[in-house]
């Protein structure tokens, strides 16, 4: 029985679908109470990012050297039925992984860093910068910086750059710094080092010494989540889902994903929904999952906010626990930023994107269910969304009606057993 839908190179998408023109009403302007944010937004991204940040181009064409880039680190990327996990959920569902964790970096990252890193270069930056959480994002980026040939400084969450070595060192192996945050090399670093040497940090904090030193250092500030043109970037992987899906003879019923800042999963939700927010009828269900611990989602509140704890950035209306939140030190370090991004969050605000936040502990069980069963380790960011498809299955088996599931495969966690090992209790 056929599990796998590939879709050939040369059927790669040639356009990003970017959701601006087609939200139930307008996002949200950016608020610059300072007066300055926008100008150090202006100086530190790259031009035509923040072009796109604000186009109303539905389809914009994605440049051929961005093309070749997606080809070579293994696009597209496969579309897997999960059999096995149906068996084992009774055979109520039907389950879709679009998996990006077939890149070369093991991740959804990549798309978005090869193209802010390619408009960065073309404006003759010096280097570009960014944070990264669990090194995901860090990953992506040093790797589209080699590609491209650019320099790149990753500001990693503190806890995070020594809780995930092998990240680190993953990032180093594309020549990439990888530098601590709090970080020494910003005032604002040095400023929250001073008053706790032991600052676990956070994405936000990461966020404001990225900008810091691009703005500092005449580089470019890369973004990797949340902003609106990062989301576009990336749904070139929900552009190849709704081909294979048509591959597989099958319309999803539910699509679901996890939440960090939330272009992972707008990336793969926002093609299917477009179609059906054009259409002005939505029939499917589309469910967002995050991280208990970090309940932004389910706790949060709808309101304008810094994406960033040292206030440089403009605010942003959105779901958010606050700039200021110093996260526990969860393993899931791609789940732990404080906000959801702009277009996501209107959408959750206007009942059309459902919300889940799942523990730690219970998302680690299902990930351990899912390599036994399907052989493939999720990420422990990915795991988030597991018990999602058990809720769908026990509620189909009530309605006695299969339904079908795409679910964004966010990434692999083989860099990430040492962090499973300690929750569940390997020896």
């Amino acid at each position: 029985m056929i599990t796998r839908y590939d879709l050939p190179q040369d059927q790669i998408p040639k356009t990003w679908y970017n959701i601006l023109p087609d939200l139930p009403e307008p996002l949200p302007t950016p608020m610059d109470e300072t007066g300055r944010s926008m100008e150090i937004l202006k100086q530190v991204l790259p031009s035509k990012v923040l072009e796109y940040e604000f186009s109303q181009e539905r389809y914009p064409k994605i440049p051929e050297e961005i093309l070749d880039r997606y080809m070579q680190i293994g696009r597209p990327t496969p579309l897997i039925r999960a059999r096995k996990l149906e068996d084992y959920l009774g055979n109520t569902v039907k389950i879709f992984l679009k998996m990006e964790s077939h890149t070369y970096t093991g991740s959804h990252k990549i798309n978005s860093a090869l193209a802010h890193v390619y408009f960065a270069k073309e404006e003759g930056a010096n280097f570009v910068s960014t944070e990264t959480g669990a090194g995901q994002w860090g990953a992506a980026v040093s790797l589209a910086a080699a590609l491209f040939k650019v320099k790149a400084h990753v500001f990693m969450v503190r806890t995070s750059y020594f809780a995930k070595p092998y990240r680190r060192y993953l990032m180093q192996m594309y020549r990439a710094d990888v530098h601590p945050s709090p970080s020494e090399f910003t005032p604002y670093g040095r400023e929250l080092l001073e008053k706790d040497p032991n600052n676990p940090g956070s994405l936000g904090i990461a966020i404001t010494d990225a900008v810091r030193f691009a703005l500092e250092n005449r580089g470019k500030y890369v973004v990797g989540s949340v902003v609106n043109s990062d989301i576009m970037f990336k749904t070139i992987a929900g552009q190849e889902a709704k081909v294979q899906m048509e591959m597989a003879g099958e319309n999803p019923d539910y699509i679901i994903g996890v939440v960090g800042g939330g272009s992972n999963y707008a990336a793969l939700a926002y093609p299917f929904l477009g179609d059906e927010l054009r259409s002005g009828k939505i029939r499917r269900k589309y469910i967002a999952s995050g991280s208990l611990e970090v309940p932004k989602m389910t706790q949060g509140v709808y309101r304008y906010d810094y994406p960033d704890s040292g206030k440089v950035l403009p605010q942003l209306k959105m779901y958010t626990i606050g700039s200021q939140f110093i996260p526990p030190p969860v393993y899931a370090g791609g789940l732990r930023y404080h906000a959801v991004a702009p277009t996501l969050s209107l959408l959750m605000n206007k009942g059309i994107v459902e919300s889940r936040d799942y523990d730690q502990d219970t998302a680690f069980k299902w990930a351990r269910i899912f390599s036994e069963v399907e052989g493939w380790v999720p990420a422990p960011e990915t795991s988030h969304a597991l018990p999602i498809i058990k809720e769908i299955a026990d509620q189909a088996r009530e309605e006695g009606e299969k339904k079908t599931v795409l679910v964004s495969f966010s990434g692999h966690g083989l860099l990430d057993l040492g962090n499973y090992a300690e929750v569940l209790g390997f020896k």
